[in-house]
């Protein structure tokens, strides 16, 4: 084995992951900014509509992201293509408040079909992001 091929291999190995977990920690932060409820102490609460729709928005936001990673040329081009994800999943949440307008009030009543049905729709959104990704 070359040491100097598997060196360069964990230094691109590192760089994205650490690059990744980054844009993850923001896209969570910046997606329970933008929601008008506070997802995390519902979720400490034992609200499940506010547990399913962040966990889909999470996953969405990371199959996206992976595929970002798994597609991309080099770290810059991964950043672009990450922080595109991150607007495509920021703007499911949007779409889905057009589509049910009580969306806001229902997650923090645990409305468990609004919770379920916002998750659906991020999970959605991040699987077709991926796949377009990879042209």
């Amino acid at each position: 084995m070359n040491i100097q091929f598997f060196s360069e291999g964990l230094i691109a190995f590192a760089s994205h992951f650490a690059s990744s977990l980054a844009f993850l920690f923001l896209f969570i932060a910046v997606y329970i900014r933008i929601t008008p409820y506070k997802e995390i102490a519902l979720i400490r609460e034992g609200n499940t509509a506010a547990a399913a729709s962040l966990s889909g928005a999470v996953l969405g936001y990371s199959i996206a992201l992976a595929s970002s990673v798994a597609h991309s040329i080099d770290l810059l081009d991964m950043l672009v293509w990450g922080a595109i994800a991150l607007c495509v999943q920021l703007l499911a949440f949007f779409a889905t408040k057009l589509m049910l307008p009580d969306l806001i009030k229902d997650v923090p009543e645990n409305k468990l079909a609004s919770g379920i049905f916002l998750g659906a729709i991020s999970l959605g959104m991040g699987i077709l992001n991926a796949a377009c990704q990879s042209y």
